[in-house]
């Protein structure tokens, strides 16, 4: 299956056993009970997906990025929603890329905020004027800043398969709509803050895709990863320009490469994608690094 994950990308960690691989995390369970409860580790590992495939060359350091700007965002956003992270010793083999977190009741749905167009949110709006079912005003462009911040969930999709944007309707029908609304709020103001704090780095903040659960309370969690540049668009605020593709803090590099003459790989097929070179590997770890210090360290 495109993007499978096989059991061996994750290592082994004294005192945890592995559970499960998605396309970059993996997830272990303490195999004595823990002294914070019912807990999980979350490893981000170097792995790097593109269009559904996890490829076969890793990211060095990217993992660590992804969990140090998570760490940093959960701490700005702890007067919105608390977080599944706690404070917990992490094995030395995966210091820095590690965390321990509570383990959630986690709502099925991606929960996506978009300020500006672009992505499937523009493929959608040019199909139908609609993206996700809310109507947007007629003459947008890639990369249009929106009238307002507009909500527009997907349903999770297992590894190695396409997520689908779904309507508000069709969450509230899913979970029950006092749920669907207070993810969807949360979902803003998150989107919110975080829009206003990137802009005074300089950065603009085009769309951000976060997840849910409840906790052992039954209080609504934030959990998995939150506004990295895996889960977000970020985009440098001075080369903005609606009406092309932006330059993004991302794996830009990575499908530019892929979809070229050079890879020599037909996405249409079943093959899986070739090795990325060097080059690419050393610019797209440059992009994530840039991303965390215009971010976090200014």
């Amino acid at each position: 299956m495109p993007g499978h994950v096989t059991e061996p990308t994750a290592p082994q960690l004294p005192g945890w056993r592995h559970v499960y691989s998605g396309k970059v995390r993996d997830l272990y369970e303490p195999t004595t009970p823990h002294p914070r409860g019912d807990v999980l580790l979350v490893v981000a590992s170097d792995r790097i997906s593109a269009y559904d495939w996890v490829l076969p060359t890793e990211i060095p350091g990217k993992g660590g990025v992804l969990t140090a700007l998570s760490l940093w965002w959960f701490d700005r956003m702890s007067d919105i929603v608390p977080d599944h992270t706690v404070e917990a010793p992490v094995p030395d083999e995966v210091a820095g890329r590690a965390m321990v977190c509570r383990r959630l009741d986690m709502f099925p749905v991606e929960c996506v905020a978009r300020g500006y167009l672009t992505g499937s949110g523009l493929a959608e709006y040019r199909e139908s004027g609609t993206v996700c079912g809310i109507a947007l005003p007629d003459g947008l462009v890639d990369g249009s800043r929106l009238p307002e911040p507009i909500f527009t969930p997907a349903t999770k999709a297992d590894v190695g398969e396409h997520d689908e944007n779904v309507t508000f309707e069709n969450v509230a029908e899913r979970i029950g709509r006092a749920d669907a609304e207070r993810l969807r709020d949360l979902t803003l103001a998150l989107y919110s803050r975080a829009h206003e704090i990137a802009a005074s780095k300089g950065i603009i903040l085009a769309d951000t895709k976060v997840e849910f659960g409840r906790d052992a309370d039954g209080t609504i969690v934030l959990g998995d990863e939150v506004l990295t540049p895996d889960s977000s668009r970020f985009w440098p605020a001075d080369t903005w320009e609606p009406g092309r593709a932006q330059p993004s803090f991302d794996k830009q590099f990575v499908r530019d490469w892929l979809t070229s003459e050079e890879s020599g790989w037909d996405r249409a097929s079943d093959s899986p994608p070739p090795e990325l070179p060097d080059h690419v590997v050393e610019r797209t770890r440059q992009r994530y690094l840039e991303a965390y210090d215009r971010l976090a360290k200014h």
